[in-house]
C-alpha cells in the first residue's frame, strides 16, 4: 500500500512557520511581560496563558467563529485583504501561533528574569539603549531558554489536533496534518498507516527533545 507523505510534510511545514513567527513575536512580548510595570499586565499574562488551560476544541471553536466571514473580523479579512482563514493553511498558522504562544513566551520570560538586574543597570549607566541591552546582554544569556521555547513550540504544533481540526478541517494537501491523518486512518481501521504516521511523529519528537536536553546541559555548563 502506497503511503501518503503529504500530511507529514504539511505538519512540519506548519510547525516550522509557526515556530519562526512565534520566535519573532515571542521575544518582544516576553520582554514586555518580564519588565513592564503596566498596571493591568496581569490581564495580558492571563490571555497569553489561556491555551494552557483551555481545551483545544474550545479555543478552536471560538477561533473558527472569529475567522468566519459571517463575523466582523473574518468578514474584514475576506473583504479588504482577500484572506480566508477558515479551512485554509493560513488559518492553521494563525491558530497555531495563538495555541502555542505560551510555550514560546514563558521560557523566554523566565530567562529574562534570571539575568541579574545589576548587569542591565550597569549597561544603562554606560548609555546603552534598551534594544542594545536586549541584543547584546539579555539574548546571549538566555540561549537555553530560547532553545526550550523553540523546541516546545515546534513539538506542540506537531501534536495539535482539536484546534487544527476546527480551523482547517480535513482538506488533503491543504489542512490535513498528521494528527488528523492518524485519526482518519484509525477510523478506517487502517492501523498500519496510522502507526506509520504516529511512529514518525514519535521518533522525531523524541529525537528533538533528547537533543535539546543535551545541548541545554552543555550550554549551562558553559555558563
Amino acid at each position: 500500500m502506497e503511503l501518503d507523505w503529504s500530511p507529514l510534510f504539511l505538519t512540519f511545514k506548519l510547525a516550522f512557520i509557526t515556530t519562526s513567527l512565534l520566535l519573532l513575536l515571542g521575544i518582544p512580548l516576553a520582554y514586555w511581560l518580564a519588565f513592564s510595570r503596566f498596571r493591568f499586565k496581569f490581564l495580558i499574562e492571563a490571555m497569553v496563558s489561556m491555551p494552557l488551560v483551555l481545551p483545544p476544541s474550545v479555543l478552536g471553536f471560538y477561533l473558527m467563529l472569529a475567522f468566519s466571514p459571517r463575523n466582523f473580523f473574518g468578514n474584514f479579512l475576506d473583504k479588504y485583504l482577500n484572506l480566508k482563514l477558515v479551512f485554509s493553511f493560513e488559518g492553521l498558522v494563525l491558530a497555531s501561533i495563538i495555541f502555542s504562544l505560551p510555550f514560546m513566551v514563558h521560557p523566554i520570560i523566565s530567562g529574562f528574569q534570571s539575568v541579574p538586574i545589576n548587569i542591565q543597570e550597569a549597561a544603562y549607566t554606560l548609555g546603552k539603549s534598551k534594544l542594545s541591552v536586549l541584543k547584546n546582554i539579555l539574548l546571549p544569556n538566555i540561549k537555553p531558554n530560547l532553545l526550550s521555547g523553540i523546541v516546545l513550540s515546534f513539538a506542540h504544533t506537531i501534536g495539535e489536533f482539536g484546534v487544527v481540526l476546527m480551523i482547517g478541517g480535513n482538506i488533503p494537501d491543504q489542512t490535513r496534518v498528521a494528527s488528523i491523518a492518524i485519526y482518519d486512518e484509525v477510523e478506517a481501521l487502517n492501523y498500519h498507516t496510522a502507526n506509520f504516521y504516529a511512529l514518525v511523529l514519535f521518533i522525531i519528537s523524541f529525537t528533538i527533545l533528547v537533543a535539546v536536553h543535551y545541548f541545554n546541559k552543555k550550554m549551562l555548563r558553559a555558563f
